[in-house]
């Protein structure tokens, strides 16, 4: 399949109803507007074809880039390769696909985290604060794993609220998973969520947990003893 084939698919699913919403979300004007469903099946379809979904990025249409995260190889690429698509990110949604299917088997994932944790751009800081934060969530409980859960909790409490949107959605994930795998520092994470009151009155529906970091720790740690 080429990319002109995708991208006609791709377009023959959009809503434009969807596409406006999306875009007074703040996700750019090159997209059409396709549930996110209907790119997975495609992408099923497709399976696996690198060379295509390095084209497809390269587009920087939203939805050709999300294609991509699901029918590249993430070892085919190189750290260089990695960070450049990391920086060229189209929106917060591209960048969950990207961080969640690719960075994040990707074998230099560590060195890149390593270096994204002090970078000011938005979306390589996002993609550092991702790996910090399911790092910290796949360790034991009360187990740094070679993290510094202090050092981290001084930074988010400096830079939480300064910080970039797409940055601060996973630097609070980092905050929340400090707060639920370290009883020892639960205390502090909640109480500098509370400080910074981000996503206080974020909207969820019933059953849901809010991305509010005291309300979210308290529920997992009840859930989970």
């Amino acid at each position: 399949m080429t990319v002109k084939e995708v991208l006609a698919q791709l377009k023959s699913r959009g809503d434009d109803a969807r596409r406006k919403h999306n875009i007074k979300a703040g996700a750019p004007d090159n997209q059409f507007g396709v549930k996110l469903g209907d790119i997975r099946a495609i992408g099923k379809k497709i399976k696996s074809d690198h060379e295509l979904a390095r084209k497809l990025w390269d587009t920087g249409n939203v939805e050709a880039q999300l294609m991509a995260t699901l029918i590249l190889k993430p070892q085919s690429l190189s750290a260089s390769d990695i960070d450049k698509m990391t920086r060229t990110t189209t929106c917060t949604q591209v960048a969950e696909w990207l961080n969640s299917y690719v960075v994040a088997i990707h074998p230099e994932k560590d060195a890149l985290r390593e270096k994204w944790m002090k970078d000011k751009d938005r979306w390589a800081a996002r993609a550092g604060w991702h790996l910090t934060a399911s790092r910290v969530n796949k360790g034991a409980k009360g187990q740094a794993d070679g993290l510094d859960p202090v050092a981290l909790l001084d930074r988010i409490e400096k830079e939480l609220s300064k910080a970039k949107p797409e940055v601060q959605w996973t630097m609070n994930n980092t905050l929340a998973a400090i707060g639920i795998k370290h009883a020892q520092h639960r205390k502090r994470a909640i109480a500098i969520g509370e400080k910074i009151g981000l996503y206080r009155d974020w909207p969820v529906s019933k059953g849901c947990t809010p991305p509010y970091v005291p309300v979210w720790v308290d529920a997992m740690v009840k859930r989970t003893g």
